[in-house]
C-alpha cells in the first residue's frame, strides 16, 4: 500500500538565510471504486484505509447501509496474492498489487447501482446534482430519518462544541508532521472521541469515518457528531446525513445547499466553530442553550 506520507528536499528561506532540507508531505494518490468489476468512481486521497473509504462512499450513495450488505472488497489491477476484505474491514495482501483500485462485491440480493454516465457523473463529484436535484436524490436514498423532536435524545452544549477543534487537532497525527490533511472526527454528545481519520480531501476522511462504521455494524449513527476540519460542503451534510448522524460541526463556513439539506432533513449544523464562537445554521433543537441568553 502506498505510503501516508514521503519525503522531498525544499529549499527553505527564513528571514533572508536560504538552506536545503527534507520536507514531509502527505501523499495523494487516485483511487478507483469498482463494484464487481466495473468502474464507479474515481477519488484523489491519502492511502490508508482504502476499504473503509470504499464502504463509506457507498453509504454515501445509498449502495450500501449495513456490513451485511457488503460481502467484500479486493485491491484488483496487478494483485498476485491476497488483497481481501470482508465486511469487518481486515486488509490483507502483498504483491505487485498498485494498491490504487479497489472492487466491491456486494452481498446477494443488494441492487448493484446503475452504472451509467449520469452515475458516474453523480458519483465522482460526490457533491450530486445541481440545487433541488440534489436534495431530492438525498431525501429518496437515506435508509434512515434523522429525529427531529424537541426531546431527541442527542444534546450537544456550546461549551462541548467548542472543545471539540481542539480535540480534532489534537488527534490529528499525520498533520502533525505534514500540515496538509484534513480530518473528521465522531465524538458523543459529552465530547468523547470515538474515531478519527484524516485524508487530502475532507470528503474522504468522512468516508472513512462512515465507512470503518458500517464494517463494525455501527449505522445509523444516531448518537454521534461529526467534527470537520475546513468547511461544511453539501457533500459534507450528504455524507453525514445518509450515515443517520444528526450533528455536523465544522470549524469554517457552510455553503447555502448544505444549510438547505440540513434544514430539510432535521440535520444539526454548525458553522464557524472557533474558541467559544459558533453559528448554528439548522437543527438547533440539539444545541442546549440557556433560554435566558438568546436574544432575537
Amino acid at each position: 500500500m502506498g505510503r501516508v506520507t514521503e519525503r522531498r528536499r525544499v529549499i527553505r528561506i527564513r528571514d533572508g538565510a536560504v538552506s536545503t532540507r527534507p520536507d514531509t508531505l502527505v501523499a495523494e494518490e487516485p483511487m478507483e471504486i469498482r463494484i464487481g468489476g466495473k468502474p464507479l468512481a474515481i477519488t484523489m486521497r491519502t492511502p490508508g484505509d482504502d476499504f473503509a473509504l470504499a464502504a463509506g462512499f457507498l453509504v454515501s450513495e445509498g449502495v450500501l447501509a449495513s456490513a451485511g450488505e457488503l460481502a467484500n472488497i479486493v485491491y484488483c489491477a496487478g494483485a498476485t496474492s491476497g488483497g481481501t476484505a470482508g465486511p469487518d474491514g481486515a486488509e490483507s495482501g502483498v504483491g505487485t498489487n498498485s494498491y490504487n483500485v479497489v472492487d466491491v462485491r456486494l452481498a446477494d440480493g443488494v441492487p448493484v447501482p446503475d452504472i451509467s454516465l449520469e452515475r458516474n457523473v453523480y458519483t465522482t463529484s460526490s457533491c450530486g446534482l445541481c440545487g433541488k436535484a440534489s436534495l431530492d436524490a438525498v431525501r429518496t436514498t437515506a435508509r434512515w430519518a434523522l429525529d427531529t423532536s424537541p426531546d431527541t435524545p442527542v444534546r450537544i452544549t456550546p461549551e462541548t462544541l467548542s472543545a471539540l477543534p481542539d480535540r480534532l487537532r489534537a488527534a490529528q497525527r499525520v498533520f502533525e508532521r505534514t500540515g496538509g490533511l484534513h480530518a473528521a472526527a465522531l465524538f458523543t454528545a459529552d465530547g468523547e472521541l470515538l474515531d478519527i481519520r484524516e485524508d487530502v480531501g475532507r470528503h474522504n476522511a468522512v468516508d472513512k469515518i462512515v465507512g470503518r462504521a458500517l464494517q463494525q455494524g455501527r449505522l445509523p449513527l444516531s448518537s454521534a457528531v461529526l467534527m470537520v476540519s475546513g468547511r461544511a460542503s453539501f457533500e459534507l451534510a450528504q455524507k453525514a446525513v445518509m450515515a443517520g448522524i444528526p450533528v455536523l460541526a465544522a470549524v469554517s463556513a457552510p455553503s447555502s445547499l448544505a444549510v438547505d439539506l440540513a434544514v430539510e432533513t432535521g440535520l444539526t449544523l454548525v458553522g464557524f466553530l472557533r474558541g467559544s464562537s459558533m453559528n448554528v445554521y439548522a437543527g438547533e433543537h440539539r444545541i442546549a442553550l440557556d433560554a435566558a441568553a438568546t436574544t432575537g
